[in-house]
């Protein structure tokens, strides 16, 4: 008899991405790994850069713009007195000068980044202009001009390693990117720097506690790696839960509005809700209105479309 075929798998699972691959690499595996086309990151990360890696699979991959707005954590390395064209060691030297400025200064100066800051995106990057890729451009030799952008940097924290190199610990923003950071950190204090390392410790829920590697997911049976994939759920956990009953779900998975008086909830105009049958993870719901002002309760994102 043939064995009978898995169910798809569906849900979020955290990869501690290795040194030297891209983030494209590591969905071409997990495809593999997992048996199924149906794999998205949350954020490139560069192939210098590994940890947090959080992956869609299945249904879950309509997540992705919600988790890629969420906030980061990375440590990085910072290397004073050289300039590179992808604003890291691994590029080209544009610039290199022995005038190291001292601890103290060095300190301030990377403090003064601390809050909203403007940032130029990297050509080195995979921001797209009129669907191309900047880094495909950069390596053409072409470059194109780009609108600094706002992000937050939460709070830095600093380590002296040597006289030309510290390690930063950055809590920020989406869309920020460290590289840019310790280039910018360079040219405020006239001598240059590039990163040298950088390890992603954060991505919203997720931290280096719930990643696998992927040479340990390799090692693993079908059975046990699908085991550690968490469901869609688990994405939205800061989300406030809201629970319906069978009739009300269905209407929820049909696109209906629900008025939130008959669900007996009072959610604020345009916030975002968990919505639940018993156990089972519905979808995301947002507050709305309709034209003569009666709250409503919105689908905004379905992960289950069947009927209950």
């Amino acid at each position: 008899m043939a064995r009978k075929k898995d169910s798809p798998v569906s849900g979020v699972i955290v990869i501690d991405k290795h040194e030297g691959v891209t983030s494209f690499r590591i969905i071409s595996i997990l495809r593999r790994l997992f048996d199924t086309s149906q794999v998205g990151h949350t954020g490139t990360l560069d192939p210098l850069a590994t940890g947090v890696l959080p992956v869609l699979i299945g249904r879950a991959v309509k997540a992705s713009e919600y988790i890629m707005s969420q906030d980061k954590c990375y440590t990085a390395e910072l290397k004073l007195g050289v300039e590179t064209d992808t604003e890291d060691t691994t590029g080209e030297i544009l610039r290199v000068c022995d005038s190291i400025p001292c601890e103290d200064e060095v300190r301030r100066c990377i403090a003064s980044f601390t809050g909203e800051i403007m940032q130029v995106p990297p050509m080195y990057s995979a921001i797209k202009v009129d669907g191309r890729k900047l880094v495909d451009i950069a390596r053409e030799g072409g470059e194109v001009e780009r609108k600094p952008r706002a992000v937050a940097i939460h709070s830095i924290e600093t380590e002296m390693l040597s006289h030309d190199t510290y390690r930063l610990h950055v809590s920020c923003s989406k869309g920020t990117y460290i590289r840019t950071l310790c280039a910018d950190i360079g040219k405020k204090l006239g001598c240059g720097a590039a990163m040298s390392a950088l390890r992603r410790t954060e991505t919203g829920n997720f931290t280096l506690a719930d990643a696998y590697s992927i040479e340990q997911l390799e090692g693993m049976t079908v059975e046990k790696r699908r085991a550690l994939v968490m469901p869609a759920e688990s994405l939205f956990t800061q989300l406030e839960a809201v629970a319906l009953p069978q009739f009300y779900a269905n209407l929820f998975i049909s696109g209906a509005p629900l008025y939130q008086k008959k669900l007996r909830v009072s959610i604020p105009f345009g916030e975002c809700v968990r919505v639940k049958h018993g156990e089972e993870f519905l979808g995301l719901g947002r507050s709305d209105t309709l034209s003569d002002g009666t709250p409503v309760l919105k689908a905004e994102k379905l992960f289950r479309l069947e009927k209950v």
